[in-house]
């Protein structure tokens, strides 16, 4: 591009020099001198005489404007006339005042440019110091747990002691570690590692019983994040504490034992409980699965396949979608029971809460992490999933109209119930994933790769982030309760309302006396991360920041910790005495993420599985 002329045409009016106005005398002496009237007028003696005449007249008013002497007449009303006369050419001819330098024309236009500049790096120090307190409320979160229950599953943070809940494994130390990682939190690394390093080995040989479901996804899926994250792939340690393989060779250990609930069961649907010591499995006291449990272990075994090189993990894994692929659905959704035994559905309860909701998470996020990979019916199996979520799930609520997704509790045939789990609020983000394959909106929009379905697809998680955000504003703490109801046209649910009355929605949304904790959970923050990075909407981050202080004012335990509350309605709300693991190692990571650069940890490079730990994307990767 060529460069701008520092003055043009336009600029006849300025002085080059400063730019100040000219006077009109110099502008009319300098357009006559350099004019083509000039070239043309001296060609002839006529044209000679005239520019002499000219500049004879001009020289005169001149010496009349200058001159400080006049002639004062006798005649009191000539004078006048001529003291007027005067007056007027003198204000005619007078010099124009001196004007500060300024841009010229060409240049104006680009002034504003630093200013809007400037107003953006104001926006991101904001952020940045926002991200700052996220990092400040994980170090506190972290410091309890340390102190009162280091190497325990989960920290009781008011009576300061820890609990094994989830098998014994340190499910808090290894949940915490890559979110350490991100936030490059040298100290919780070391000590998360060492941990690992010296003791989770010698738990893995040795402890009984564990949930598949919770262990893939919590133990195993942190292992395998820990090893990418600190440079295990390049083969050489990004942070301090044990070398990457420390974490691979405990994340084969353990994916080696829970491998059984595969394969000692009757069917391509594992059991639910595996005993690690013993290298044994069998089904949960019912006899069934949760279609979600035995759906949400791909993305973990898959990459474990990848990054060991052997396929047994991602094989076995895989038959279960290979085999729900085959069953009868309802417009693509499930009952929430499935029998290990007979690898059919048991029951027709039908909902996106719990025990169905990450099936369908894992649909769309196995199929990115698998994209060319003969995965395709997995895709085909989301939007027909997806399809029937919006023709029988979502509703609107009155009298103010929010977009919820409720709940088939009798199967297709049965009533519809309005009811809906904070779980629900993942779906959002799988469904602005789905449409936009991790992409901008606006790069997918000039990639031209988004389909009619996929607009209608994110229009409805736009409407049910802001849903689940509302969840929130209607309480009195600003923090949502574990389930809602919604009043809906012609089925007015019973019941108290969250609290605050100055919200909008307070006649939308009821909350039963049973449903009115709070764990700490993720899923609201998830989506408000995927919908900021796929929208670059910062509404979505100002609803971070305003959830992310109710936990500060509301959850924070002075001595160290968080905990989770009984009754988000009131105020003081009653507290409960437990710190989720996924309180770090999810809600956390998320808010630091949405108030964070946009370029790390990109979603179309990346899949975060269903406990917010990051695998990267298997087709952009290129084996070392």
């Amino acid at each position: 591009m060529s460069k701008t002329l520092p003055y043009s045409m336009k600029d006849v009016g300025y002085d080059n020099a400063k730019f100040r106005h000219r006077s009109l005398l110099k502008t009319f002496i300098q357009s006559s001198l350099t004019s083509n009237v000039k070239r043309e007028c001296t060609k002839c003696s006529t044209g000679k005489f005239l520019v002499l005449l000219l500049i004879g007249g001009l020289t005169y008013l001149m010496i009349t404007h200058t001159s400080t002497s006049v002639s004062v007449s006798s005649n009191a009303k000539s004078n006048n006339i001529g003291t007027e006369e005067l007056s007027s050419l003198r204000r005619f001819w007078r010099k124009p005042p001196r004007l500060p330098p300024r841009l010229s024309p060409d240049e104006m236009s680009s002034k504003s440019v630093p200013n809007r500049t400037l107003e953006k790096l104001n926006t991101k120090s904001i952020w940045m110091a926002r991200q700052q307190k996220v990092k400040e409320a994980f170090l506190h979160a972290w410091s309890g747990y340390k102190t009162y229950a280091m190497g325990y599953d989960e920290l009781m943070p008011l009576s300061r002691r820890g609990v094994d809940g989830l098998g014994g494994l340190g499910a808090t130390v290894v949940d915490a570690l890559d979110t350490a990682m991100i936030m490059g939190v040298e100290e919780v690394i070391v000590d998360a590692g060492s941990w690992i390093e010296k003791h989770l080995s010698e738990r893995i040989s040795g402890k009984g019983q564990v949930n598949l479901f919770e262990t893939t996804i919590r133990i195993l899926g942190g292992l395998l994040s820990a090893y990418h994250l600190s440079g295990g792939q390049g083969g050489s340690s990004l942070h301090k504490g044990p070398k990457p393989v420390v974490y691979l060779d405990n994340a084969r250990d353990l994916a080696d034992r829970l491998l059984v609930a595969f394969t000692s069961s009757p069917s391509d649907i594992p059991f639910s409980d595996v005993v690690l010591c013993e290298h044994s499995a069998h089904p949960a006291p019912d006899g069934m699965s949760s279609t979600a449990e035995v759906s949400t272990l791909q993305l973990e075994f898959n990459y474990l396949s990848y990054l060991t090189g052997n396929p047994k993990y991602g094989l076995e894994s895989m038959k279960v979608f290979e085999h729900l692929k085959t069953l009868s659905k309802v417009e693509g959704l499930v009952p929430i029971y499935i029998s290990p035994h007979s690898g059919e559905f048991n029951g027709e309860n039908i909902r996106l809460g719990s025990r169905g909701d990450s099936y369908y998470e894992y649909l769309i996020k196995v199929w990115l992490q698998q994209r060319g990979r003969n995965s395709t019916y997995l895709f085909d199996m989301y939007e027909e999933a997806m399809k029937g979520v919006r023709h029988r799930l979502v509703r609107q609520s009155v009298p103010n109209g929010l977009v919820f997704v409720g709940e088939l509790p009798y199967g297709s045939q049965g009533s519809f119930s309005p009811k809906m789990d904070h779980l629900v609020c993942f779906l959002p983000g799988a469904l602005a994933l789905g449409a936009t394959k991790g992409l901008t909106k606006d790069k997918a929009v000039k990639e031209r790769i988004l389909t009619f379905e996929d607009l209608e697809n994110l229009k409805l998680a736009e409407d049910l982030t802001k849903t689940c955000v509302e969840m929130y504003s209607v309480t009195s703490t600003g923090l949502a309760s574990e389930i809602v109801y919604f009043n809906t046209e012609g089925n007015s649910e019973s019941g108290p309302d969250g609290g605050n009355k100055s919200s909008e929605y307070v006649h939308d949304i009821i909350i039963k006396p049973a449903d009115r904790h709070n764990l700490l959970r993720p899923e609201t923050v998830e989506s408000l991360f995927i919908l900021y990075r796929i929208t670059e909407d910062p509404k979505y981050r100002e609803w971070g920041w305003q959830i992310f202080e109710a936990f500060e004012k509301h959850t924070k335990v002075d001595t160290g910790g968080y905990t989770s509350l009984d009754d988000v309605t009131t105020i003081p709300p009653q507290r409960r005495d437990k710190m989720e693991t996924f309180f770090l190692g999810e809600t956390l990571k998320y808010l630091y993420l949405l108030f964070g650069d946009e370029s790390v940890l990109p979603l179309d490079e990346f899949v975060f599985n269903t406990e917010a730990h990051p695998f990267p994307i298997l087709g952009n990767l290129v084996k070392q």
